[in-house]
């Protein structure tokens, strides 16, 4: 029997798609950071849990771990490249949770203006709305 076809979301999801990942992520886009750290960035996380992320992280090529203490054993967690890319899709989802919990969203930090995310075609010059047919993934 075949696998059924995955979709784009259906992979992203299956890296990163569960509350503490995101959040997680999230902590290491401001750098990288020890675990007690992390434990302190994230309230309410589990060390087991934390751990756990961190090592599933670390399989899917999103996370180093770098060594800073060999006796005993510590690291310093940071995003990948790959894990770097996650940005713009973090930003997408707390966009979306801002506008439909009345939560303050981005901001540009330069004027104060809220940010408005938007999807562009380089080729045709338009930005297009999430409404719109044509924004779909193939």
């Amino acid at each position: 029997m075949n696998d059924p076809p995955v979709t784009p979301l259906a992979a992203a999801v299956a890296r990163v798609g569960d509350r503490w990942t995101m959040l997680l992520v999230e902590a290491l886009l401001e750098g990288p950071r020890r675990f007690n750290d992390l434990i302190e960035a994230l309230p309410g996380i589990a060390p087991n849990i934390l751990s756990q992320r961190l090592k599933h992280l670390e399989k899917e090529f999103l996370v180093v771990a770098e060594a800073y203490s060999q006796r005993p054993p510590r690291f310093a967690y940071r995003l990948s490249e790959e894990g770097q890319d996650l940005a713009g899709a973090l930003r997408l989802l707390g966009d979306w949770g801002a506008r439909h919990s009345g939560a303050e969203g981005a901001r540009h930090e330069v004027c104060g203006t809220p940010m408005e995310p938007r999807w562009y075609c380089p080729t045709c010059a338009v930005i297009l709305d999430d409404a719109e047919p044509e924004l779909r993934f193939i």
